[in-house]
């Protein structure tokens, strides 16, 4: 028998969402601060997924200019109804007050390859909104956010939508506060037989988080529980290797079977840290007396499930290039910059042919223009090389190769000026303090380097070389990647600061005084090794 083998969609892919048209699956996923805004993977199969889309890329859609961490893009709900696809989102503007503005918003598209719509807004009242297309009714779901007394989860509330203007129409319904396991959010609505089904995430996104169920005859409630909640967690299972399992959202298949696609955190040591983020993965679901079940025999998502019996063509895994070279009109799909979207200004194919030009700009811990483009670290062992060309010509001027949670949390190995050289040096970031390895490595005189970050689950190792033929070199000591994790970030902060997002590596540029100096990348390398 073949299996699914989970994750299904490794790295940072947290939230899914997922939809069905016809014979064809598509998953939306969170991307907080990264622009574009929402990944959407397709499958014909539910075990192979490719990178199709990521529809909110421009401006009018998704404006994140000086958005915090871990803010912008949350939990997005796609849906398909009346021959068009609906995205739900909330851009969240600030969170780590008492206050938090999540303003929710609604896109629509044809096709979803195509340009989606600008946005309709729908309210602030909290986020992690879905649409529910109940035959001639259009409802909108979410969790409420109370500040209150030290409050957060309010609970969950529903509007009717008017079909034709996609506004919110007044009367407000309370559904639910959610179950004992509490920080409720994450809502879903589905209609099977005579009963709506409300699914929960609960027990916040680490390491309690979980599926919950519930049941009404009425859309309005009242809501009663599963007998068995959660449904899916890892929560009392600390070595299991799919932990922090939750957030789930549920599909009928063409011939009748139901899945559940959920996120999932795998960490390097028992409840340790995750350095590839929050991830998406699947289960089968069973219904027993009107309730859905995991099919694993517990509430355990399985590492393998069996293939489901679909009668549709193979489908053949993603192919991204090992090896990029910067000769095409556009980037790869693989590629996000922080906030704000890539123009001519700051990010060129057509400057310099063969090259991939950056214009430098802020600095690492900017939540405005920062020139950085980078993807998603998906292995545990991976090796990432860039050949860079830069002439800085005073300390404040730097380019290089980049590991980045967040702008208090990096690795960077970089090209800058000191002492009338050109040299190789690197700056890390752990809560917001930099740390500056004391080697140096004088390269004046070299046009071009070769950068490389070799990962072995918690180790980072920098190296270079100065000829593209030559071997390569060490430079610093051996670095401790783990320190790019939710886990990390929130473990050291002596406030709250959201973290929900996960390991990037890329390229990036600055140029603290004037913001004019450049850097040209002649490829871009990431070879992960399978486990």
């Amino acid at each position: 028998m073949e299996y699914i083998q989970n994750p299904i969609l490794k790295g940072f892919n947290p939230d899914p969402s997922i939809c069905r048209v016809g014979d064809d699956y598509y998953i939306a996923t969170s991307t907080f601060e990264w622009f574009p805004g929402v990944q959407i993977h397709h499958s014909k199969d539910l075990k192979n997924w490719e990178l199709i889309a990521r529809p909110l890329n421009r401006k009018s859609q998704l404006n994140m200019r000086g958005v915090p961490d871990s803010c912008g893009v949350w939990a997005p709900c796609l849906s398909y109804a009346n021959n068009k696809f609906y995205l739900v989102y909330t851009n969240v503007k600030s969170f780590d007050g008492v206050w938090k503005d999540t303003p929710n918003y609604v896109v629509t598209a044809d096709d979803i390859r195509g340009t989606w719509s600008d946005p309709i807004y729908l309210c602030s009242s909290g986020f992690d909104g879905s649409f529910f297309h109940d035959q001639d009714k259009l409802w909108f779901v979410n969790m409420i956010v109370d500040h209150r007394n030290g409050k957060l989860f309010g609970g969950v509330e529903m509007h009717e939508v008017d079909p034709q203007t996609l506004r919110l129409l007044n009367e407000r319904h309370f559904l639910t506060k959610g179950t004992k396991l509490g920080s409720t959010e994450g809502p879903h609505l589905y209609k099977r037989n005579e009963y709506y089904y409300l699914i929960l995430a609960e027990g916040g996104t680490e390491y309690n988080h979980s599926a919950t169920i519930l049941r009404s005859k009425s859309v309005f409630g009242p809501y009663e529980e599963h007998p068995d909640n959660p449904i899916l967690t890892s929560k009392d299972s600390p070595k299991h290797t799919l932990q922090k399992a939750g957030h789930g959202s549920m599909i009928e298949t063409q011939i009748g079977d139901w899945y559940i696609v959920f996120l999932i955190g795998r960490p390097l040591t028992e409840r340790g840290r995750c350095i590839l983020g929050r991830e998406t993965a699947i289960e089968e679901v069973v219904w027993k007396e009107d309730w859905p079940f995991v099919n694993s025999g517990s509430r355990l998502p399985r590492l393998k499930v069996p293939n489901p019996n679909l009668e549709v063509a193979s489908q053949k895994k993603e192919h991204v290039p090992v090896r990029i070279i910067f000769d095409q009109d556009k980037l790869p799909m693989e590629f996000q910059s922080l906030r704000i979207p890539m123009t001519e200004n700051w990010v060129s194919l057509k400057e310099r042919k063969g090259f991939l030009r950056l214009t430098g700009r802020e600095s690492l811990t900017s939540t405005h223009n920062q020139s950085m483009i980078a993807r998603r670290l998906q292995h545990f062992k991976a090796e990432v090389s860039t050949l860079v060309e830069f002439e800085p010509d005073c300390f404040q001027q730097m380019s290089g190769l980049v590991l980045y949670y967040n702008t208090g949390h990096y690795h960077y190995l970089h090209i800058t000026h000191r002492d009338d050289d050109k040299v190789l040096s690197i700056i890390s970031a752990d809560n917001f303090q930099k740390i500056e390895d004391r080697e140096i490595v004088v390269i004046t005189g070299h046009s071009s380097v070769v950068l490389k970050a070799s990962i072995q689950f918690e180790n980072l190792q920098f190296s270079y070389k100065l000829k593209e033929d030559g071997p390569f070199t060490n430079i610093g000591s051996v670095l401790d990647i783990s320190i790019l994790s939710d886990d990390n970030v929130r473990e050291g902060s002596e406030r709250y600061r959201p973290a929900f997002t996960g390991s990037f590596i890329g390229l990036c540029c600055q140029d603290l005084r004037s913001n004019k100096r450049y850097a040209d990348f002649g490829w871009f390398e990431y070879i992960g090794i399978e486990e």
